[in-house]
């Protein structure tokens, strides 16, 4: 096993994007040596710890920290990993819970408390979550509606309509309407607020509908790395692009995301997210996440195979 003074029996772990393109044949380029581990999120209980803050039976989450990538990670039912990157767990949430949030709702939180650091509140108009089945999404539409916020949700998959509607959702966007490039930089001012994980030209559009002073919070870029955008929204309009990493994240932020997630994420609503899967299940189901073939949150059981 790897270095570390904290080993870890874990429970759970979850399938992620960038679990897709751990698990590809390239490595995503993000694997670097063989054999190797995947995972880049787990939680579970504490075996043996050579650090005072944590002792046998104390229940963790990892996420971030280039586990999975760089590190060996989480699917497997041993972790040996430094004790600086866990965060005890929650009260309230249960590790099977924990990564039903992994690192896409832990992800949704961080963007949703950046956007509240840049003023945004309920009463200034509709927020807009693009990419909004996927698991970033999922969380972070439970979460704003819970807020009180209304979200409009954008999917290209009309089946996961009352889905996303169970979840909070005030309206449906078809993803066709967004994904249009125009040459004019500024459209009318729509979005009070936006939880972006599709990148490319998608979030190029998104910022010239943004109202003025309004903040996107970038997340993902399922739709492209590139931004053939203007940068007129930001003059004219003020409008704020701001960049959300949930890997290097300083421990006094994952403390304040994981304790207002188990403040503000309904667990019914979390629940509905949930599909289970086993260790033998990940390859075709890694596969499949990088086609945008996946709803919701994967939640791997590892003692199940």
């Amino acid at each position: 096993m790897p270095e570390g003074n904290v080993t870890v029996a874990v429970d759970y772990s979850t399938i992620n994007y960038k679990d897709g393109l751990c698990l590809s044949p390239s490595g995503g380029g993000l694997v670097r040596h063989y054999p190797h581990v995947g995972g880049i999120d787990f939680a579970g209980r504490v075996e043996a710890s050579d650090d005072p803050r944590f002792a046998a039976g104390d229940a963790v989450v990892l996420t971030g920290w280039r586990v999975g990538e760089i590190r060996w990670g989480g699917y497997a039912q041993k972790a040996r990993v430094p004790a600086d990157w866990l965060v005890p767990l929650p009260e309230g949430l249960t590790t099977r819970q924990a990564m039903a949030v992994g690192t896409a709702g832990f992800t949704s939180m961080l963007a949703v408390l950046a956007l509240e650091d840049h003023g945004l509140a309920p009463d200034q108009g509709e927020v807009l979550v693009t990419g909004a089945a996927g698991g970033v999404g999922s969380v972070a539409v439970a979460i704003l509606s819970q807020l009180g916020y209304q979200v409009a949700a954008v999917t290209g998959r009309s089946d996961t309509e009352s889905y996303l509607r169970d979840l909070g959702a005030a309206r449906i966007i078809p993803r066709a309407e967004l994904a249009e490039t125009v040459k004019r930089p500024l459209e009318a001012e729509i979005w009070a607020g936006c939880i972006d994980a599709v990148g490319g030209p998608m979030l190029a559009r998104v910022l010239g509908q943004m109202r003025y002073r309004g903040s996107v919070a970038a997340v993902g870029l399922a739709g492209g790395a590139g931004l053939p955008a203007s940068v007129i929204p930001f003059l004219l309009r003020g409008v704020n692009l701001l960049g959300i990493d949930s890997v290097m994240r300083p421990m006094a932020d994952r403390l304040r995301a994981w304790d207002r997630i188990a403040q503000d994420l309904p667990l019914d609503k979390l629940e509905r997210t949930i599909r289970s899967a086993t260790l033998a299940e990940v390859p075709d189901l890694a596969a499949a996440i990088l086609q945008g073939q996946v709803q919701g949150r994967i939640v791997v059981d590892v003692a199940a195979g």
